[in-house]
């Protein structure tokens, strides 16, 4: 791990890394061990603060319960259409030691932005594989209710999804475009404020997913 931030240091021209993401977890490794590395790599200052994906709840406890320089960031799956492991485990954990939530795959790759509202309007879309695992009568139910909040306040499904979030106690969702015009939606989405009405009709229409 030294060597990969010291690669990492040296491609960068930097001295030290502001928020370094320990990405995937090594289940092999134990949480004593790579908690170990990473004090001696911030004592060292190579690195300012860290921050933890793709871990079990368990083992990211484990983490926060032994370390001095305790995570500042999380990064983890959730949306409207993947919300029980955030919002069971995650969430609570994130505030309990007062770290930020960073949540992938946000507009569920691409399910989320309105453009697909039955099964048939993912034939032959370049997105087809990674959205398949989504189609459901109940994923399809939870974005004609986006679609029609969307309307009601006059923005993007995309902005309302979004919002939805960090209302829900997320730090900054992570959405991908595919074009600059859609760039807009995303920056709207701190901006819009839904009524406590409208969140609870989106967290209604996606508590099967909950």
């Amino acid at each position: 791990m030294q060597a990969a931030v010291e690669e990492s240091l040296t491609r960068l021209g930097a001295d030290y890394i502001d928020l370094y993401y320990l990405h995937y977890d090594d289940p092999e490794v134990p949480v004593a061990e790579q908690v170990e590395t990473f004090e001696k790599l911030v004592e060292a200052g190579k690195i300012r603060a860290i921050g933890l994906s793709n871990f079990t709840p368990e083992r990211m406890r484990e983490w926060f319960e032994l370390a001095d320089t305790k995570p500042v960031a999380l990064q983890v799956q959730y949306s409207l259409l993947h919300r029980a492991e955030f919002e069971q485990s995650f969430l609570p954990l994130a505030r309990e030691y007062n770290a930020a939530t960073f949540s992938y795959f946000a507009l569920a790759s691409g399910m989320l932005t309105g453009k697909y509202r039955k099964a048939e309007d993912l034939d032959g879309v370049k997105r087809q594989d990674m959205t398949s695992g989504y189609v459901s009568a109940e994923a399809f139910h939870v974005v004609d209710e986006l679609v029609a909040v969307a309307e009601e306040v006059g923005a993007a499904p995309t902005t309302v999804g979004l919002a939805w979030q960090l209302a829900r106690g997320v730090t900054a969702p992570i959405a991908s475009v595919s074009k600059v015009s859609q760039l807009d939606a995303l920056m709207a989405a701190p901006k819009l404020e839904l009524s406590e009405a409208q969140l609870d009709r989106l967290t209604q229409a996606s508590a099967h997913f909950a």
